[in-house]
């Protein structure tokens, strides 16, 4: 009972191969999918008081773990509800895709239960290899097979970084005598601010920033939003992020107090990649590579709570992601339902949505604000908390130059909002929004504003979690 939802993955991931080996699948595959979210969310939500070790303690479930996967499985479950037509997914490959959107999702519920270093490995491998094969799953748009390129630079970057990860945890091991965190975050502790202990734990956070698309493990990023389905993209961009953050949470605390000039090197990461991503997507005219290189940016928010090495941070931190999830699934959202046959839409393509579409539009303006950090929005509380927490630890100059970034991006989020409410349609058809997306859309918007206006229970919630990181 202790691994209910990963049980529910494998399961669909096995009943939907026996699918894929039938004719005119398509609306099979399309109602185990369905079936199979709706279960792994009551699932995920019934287990998080369960708590245990399995597997040779290599395998933990608690607080830290079954709150990941609740997270892990609404983004699943809204991907899912609103990419139902899969315009950018032929018809015949649509029961694989679902296969391997769910072992993407099982890997990554293995990676935020995981205790020790080869079991993560293992987790890290499944969730990889299942997202490096859903990037080229998508129908050809004007013949440039763009995806297939995404892919390539997708997997090269993976494996160059998985190849770093494990040299790392080589070094972790002959210094520490073990592979389970529980004993050699003292021992590490231990050694003290060691040369060897450093460079060995950054080999490891390489890996863990890769997924969450931190500077300087980005370029695939981009490609990768542009190339990948629009359904895939709003996958990409949300749920393997709360993995990524999970991940850091733990390779962080192997850091010895001690430690603090590493606080300045991640503080100078996170600094270059908010340049970096809010720069470069001032000038982009295609809205999911605009959102890549906000991903970017925003991955260096993200870091700003954890370079403190305080559990307030890491709480910061956690609220931030969880914030930035539902902003993203309504931003895609919108994207989906735009797209006539799957293709990317442009900034241009919003315009005068306020009356094609007003669902989406408000639904598209309440998650550029958000993401924007603009109040009473979930982005603006996340801003706050990691920058009143990175203030009170001593990094002024962080907190400015990251004040400076978030009026940066002011421009180009607003920008999209202005075409969507500021233009005529100019002759643009009315968009189609079937009543499942319209209530998915209603739905996310409560939840940024209610998350902006009333953080502190989820607040609360996230500091309970980060206390069992280890």
């Amino acid at each position: 009972m202790l691994i209910v939802p990963e049980l529910i993955l494998l399961g669909a991931a096995l009943v939907l191969f026996f699918v894929s080996l039938a004719d005119n699948n398509h609306r099979i595959a399309q109602g185990v999918a369905v079936i199979t979210v709706l279960a792994l969310m009551v699932a995920s939500v019934a287990a998080l008081g369960r708590s245990g070790e399995i597997f040779a303690a290599s395998y933990r479930v608690d607080l830290f773990s079954q709150v990941f996967k609740v997270l892990i499985s609404f983004g699943l479950m809204i991907v899912v509800l609103f990419g139902l037509r899969l315009k950018g997914i032929a018809v015949d490959i649509r029961a694989e895709y679902y296969i391997f959107l769910f072992l993407a999702s099982l890997g990554l519920m293995m990676v935020v239960s995981s205790v020790e270093l080869l079991t993560l490995f293992v987790a890290l491998e499944l969730s990889s290899f299942a997202l490096y094969l859903l990037v080229p799953m998508r129908t050809d748009s004007g013949g440039l097979r763009g995806q297939m390129e995404a892919a390539a630079k997708y997997l090269l970057f993976g494996v160059m970084v998985t190849g770093i990860m494990l040299y790392g945890m080589s070094y972790v091991f002959g210094l520490a005598g073990s592979t389970y965190l529980a004993d050699i975050v003292p021992r590490l502790h231990g050694i003290g601010a060691d040369p060897a202990v450093i460079v060995a734990i950054a080999m490891i956070l390489c890996a863990f920033c890769f997924k969450l698309g931190m500077f300087p493990f980005h370029f695939w990023l981009p490609d990768v939003y542009q190339g990948a389905a629009n359904e895939t993209t709003a996958f990409i961009a949300t749920v393997p992020k709360l993995a990524a953050v999970a991940l850091l949470l733990r390779g962080v605390v192997m850091f010895s107090p001690d430690a603090e000039n590493i606080g300045y090197v991640l503080g100078i990461l996170a600094v270059c990649s908010m340049f970096y991503g809010n720069l470069l997507a001032l000038v982009q005219k295609d809205i999911k590579r605009m959102l890549g290189f906000s991903g970017i940016a925003h991955a260096g928010y993200v870091m700003l709570g954890i370079l403190i090495m305080k559990e307030s941070g890491y709480a910061a931190s956690m609220f931030y992601i969880t914030g930035y999830l539902v902003m993203n699934l309504a931003a895609f959202m919108v994207i989906c339902a735009v797209s006539k046959e799957g293709e990317n839409p442009e900034i241009t393509d919003f315009i005068g949505l306020h009356q094609r579409a007003p669902v989406l539009a408000i639904t598209l303006s309440c998650s550029m604000f958000a993401l924007a950090g603009v109040p009473p929005f979930v982005g603006f509380m996340g801003k706050f908390f990691l920058l009143a927490d990175t203030l009170t630890s001593g990094y002024l100059v962080l907190v400015i130059l990251a004040a400076i970034n978030t009026a940066i991006s002011l421009y180009y989020y607003l920008s999209v909002v202005r075409v969507a409410y500021t233009a005529d349609p100019e002759g643009r058809a009315g968009v189609s929004v079937g009543l499942v997306p319209q209530i998915i859309g209603i739905g996310l918007v409560l939840v940024i504003i209610a998350m902006g206006v009333m953080p502190q229970r989820v607040l609360d919630i996230a500091a309970q979690v980060v206390s069992r990181v280890v």
